[in-house]
């Protein structure tokens, strides 16, 4: 706690406790539950979102692949605030191929959450195309699905159905936060459909020419779009805290494909 609250990192305390003698998956236990208390009792004294349990692919010093059930997946890159894990190779290009067939009869242009009523609607910020299949609408989402699900050690039923999205040259999404802002009036209703949203996954289903990139403005970090790889971040509460704003950046030359998942807290129907 004294280490923490001093400003050291997760991973320099866990070193120091490996230093001491203490076995690794007994340090890893103990870290995660001292901070976990620390973060509560620091929200509640500052009237902030109290942090809640969110997917977690992946340990500190984890393995470079991991299993994702019915593939072998790549840990290309990762960091802790935000957390944020790119993913190599989480699509085959065959999946990528027939997820954007599947979804190119019914794209329609883009729109967002309306949090003032729970409703959706176009938004100036959102200059893309797409679409919504249900979760495990045929065999494939279901394959897709499933994979997420073992890699990021979460419920499939806690997440929503996956979005394929297409940016023409131009197309962009201007940087904005997953999570439903609390503030809105519309929020309530939504939460009602398995709670907050905790984490996002947004997998490349081409690789544009130029342009594209997955911006993360807060940390000055951007992944750039290649076909079958991923993106993975997630945010313990709906604040700006989490480090989480990110955008799309305008597709300079081609077309940019994405499917997105996001997962919520419990069972969203």
């Amino acid at each position: 706690m004294a280490q923490a609250q001093a400003g050291c990192t997760p991973e320099a305390v866990l070193a120091s406790m490996r230093a001491s003698g203490w076995q690794e998956a007994v340090a890893v236990q103990a870290l995660e539950e001292t901070l976990r208390g620390h973060l509560v009792d620091h929200a509640k004294a500052n009237g902030l979102p109290v942090p809640v349990v969110v997917p977690e692919p992946m340990g500190l010093d984890g393995p470079c692949v991991l299993h994702a059930g019915d593939r072998e997946v790549h840990v290309l890159s990762h960091m802790v605030l935000p957390r944020v894990v790119v993913f190599g190779g989480l699509l085959s290009h065959a999946e990528c191929d027939e997820l954007m067939t599947l979804a190119t009869a019914r794209l329609a242009r883009s729109e967002t959450v309306q949090t003032d009523t729970g409703g959706s609607e176009v938004n100036e910020a959102r200059t893309s195309e797409g679409m919504f299949f249900g979760r495990e609408e045929n065999a494939l989402c279901a394959r897709i699905e499933a994979r997420i699900a073992a890699l990021l050690n979460w419920p499939l039923v806690n997440g929503e159905g996956l979005q394929v999205l297409r940016y023409r040259p131009g197309a962009e999404y201007k940087p904005h936060y997953d999570y439903f802002d609390p503030a809105h009036s519309g929020t309530a209703s939504i939460l009602k459909r398995g709670g907050q949203r905790v984490a996002s996954l947004v997998m490349y289903l081409n690789t544009p020419t130029r342009g594209g990139c997955t911006t993360f403005p807060d940390v000055k970090f951007e992944v750039a779009p290649v076909k079958g790889n991923a993106v993975f971040f997630s945010y313990d509460r709906p604040h700006p805290m989490t480090k989480t704003l990110h955008g799309g950046a305008p597709v300079l030359e081609g077309e940019k494909w994405v499917a997105t998942k996001w997962l919520r807290e419990g069972r969203f129907d």
